[in-house]
């Protein structure tokens, strides 16, 4: 694997990673090779010791199972280090792009440190997820320089790569300070399209487009954005709130276009630092712990991997099965983090929501749609469920009981429904097969949203 990291820089002592698995990782990307392997991209972060420099790298043949493959680089390139003082990388973003020599991976990665806004993004380049890969340089850099008024420059780390149908490339980044902006890109060579001169440690000129911000009252905190289309047209963007140690949870809008305005399903802009900060955003997935099961510390900093297989989900075509990559915590040890997978779905109005089950992989999920529930009466039952939106900085305990009350269920296929709910809301309601990882048994998941932004997630019990 080729660098610039200095030559002089000492070796990094190397951790015995045979039994790390899925341990070990904040901040994942996962990306699928032409051969069907699974590649998995995360922050250099490690819960028993310090961590290496370079970007951790595991594989997997059916996203269950993962196996540590190395580090992309053999520390932080030394333009990156030299701007930001980072001793490893964070938040990776790994893309496939064509090319007219062919295809070429780009991995987008962070230097920064904690709490500075001193922060580059620098640029990668690889024939392949596995390596060798070549350090580019920086693509956009921030300092610490404010201005008077407003929330500041935003922090340059956590890059998300979109592309729209006619190929033009957007840089989403952005974390806490001045909130989740856009740059544009040139496709041609993965650098911000409008001539920053990569590695001269000199600032953006302009942050680029705003997507999202907080208040000072939260910290500002927000950050971990993911863009990724929406069936039918349009986008939605995830983002993660808060304080990644505890209260980090996962929060959605949508909008028109790549660069937004982007809003709540009350209404609300993401851009919106005079309401509640608590307020805004469709809360998707938050702390918790199922009855029996693990408590779940922090969920978020989500990429969304998407395979276009056959039969998944309406318009497969466009979208096939999607599946939410986002770390978590351990409740009750809350410096252990590790991998989690969930299946992302879509209501029949174009929200996406997230199973409360981790994804089992082969043979326990099903992904064929015309096997997906129609039947209102699959409504019927105990479930066990959670509500992400009801004060989301703490675990909740999952809560068993039927579905509220409804009226005038209705399926709309592919497990898809709607129905009105006593206060007069409409309900909009996906539900699928799914595994339960607590009682290790078939069962089914439903996600809910209703248009006051209300969220469940629930589980079918026996």
């Amino acid at each position: 694997m080729t660098d610039t990291t200095s030559p002089d820089a000492p070796a990094p002592e190397l951790p015995d990673t045979s039994a790390w698995g899925g341990r070990h990782v904040h901040d994942p990307t996962a990306v699928r090779d032409d051969d069907g392997v699974y590649w998995l991209f995360s922050t250099d972060a490690r819960s028993d010791g310090p961590a290496r420099g370079g970007v951790q790298v595991r594989r997997s043949d059916d996203l269950v199972t993962w196996d540590f493959h190395g580090w992309a680089l053999p520390g932080v390139p030394a333009p990156a280090a030299a701007w930001s003082g980072a001793e490893g990388l964070w938040a990776p973003e790994v893309v496939r792009v064509e090319t007219a020599d062919g295809p070429v991976w780009r991995m987008y990665y962070s230097a920064s440190t904690f709490g500075s806004r001193r922060s580059a993004i620098g640029l990668a380049e690889a024939p392949h997820p596995s390596g060798p890969w070549t350090d580019r340089g920086i693509v956009v850099a921030s300092d610490h320089a404010e201005p008077p008024a407003g929330l500041g420059h935003p922090n340059a780390i956590d890059a998300n790569v979109v592309t729209e149908p006619d190929g033009t490339q957007w840089l989403v980044y952005g974390s806490f300070f001045g909130g989740i902006h856009a740059l544009p890109l040139d496709a041609a060579t993965g650098l911000v399209a409008d001539g920053f001169a990569p590695g001269t440690g000199a600032l953006h000129a302009a942050p680029g487009r705003l997507l999202a911000r907080r208040s000072r009252a939260a910290d500002g905190a927000v950050e971990g954005a993911f863009v990724l289309p929406r069936p039918g047209g349009g986008w939605a963007l995830l983002v993660s709130y808060d304080s990644l140690g505890g209260s980090y949870h996962l929060r959605a809008g949508v909008g028109d276009a790549v660069v937004g305005p982007y809003r709540d399903r009350r209404g609300h802009l993401l851009t919106d630092v005079d309401a509640d900060p608590w307020s805004v955003g469709v809360p998707v997935l938050a702390g918790h712990r199922l009855a029996g099961g693990p408590g779940i510390l922090a969920p978020g900093h989500a990429s969304v991997l998407t395979e276009r297989v056959p039969a998944t989900l309406p318009d497969a075509g466009t979208h096939g099965r999607q599946l939410l990559v986002h770390h978590v915590r351990d409740a009750d040890a809350p410096t252990e983090h590790r991998l989690q997978l969930r299946r992302l779905v879509w209501t029949h109005d174009g929200w996406p929501l997230v199973a409360p089950q981790p994804w089992a992989g082969p043979g326990r999920e099903d992904d064929d749609v015309s096997r997906w529930p129609t039947d209102p009466a699959v409504l019927d039952g105990l479930w066990e469920q959670l509500t992400p939106g009801t004060e989301p900085t703490r675990v909740q305990d999952g809560a068993t009981g039927p579905l509220e009350a409804r009226d005038h269920a209705r399926s709309l296929g592919g497990g898809r429904f709607a129905w009105t709910a006593p206060d007069g809301a409409t309900v909009s309601a996906v539900v699928h097969p799914a595994w339960d990882a607590v009682r290790d048994r078939a069962t089914l998941c439903l996600e809910a949203l209703d248009d006051a932004g209300r969220v469940t997630l629930a589980t079918r019990l026996p």
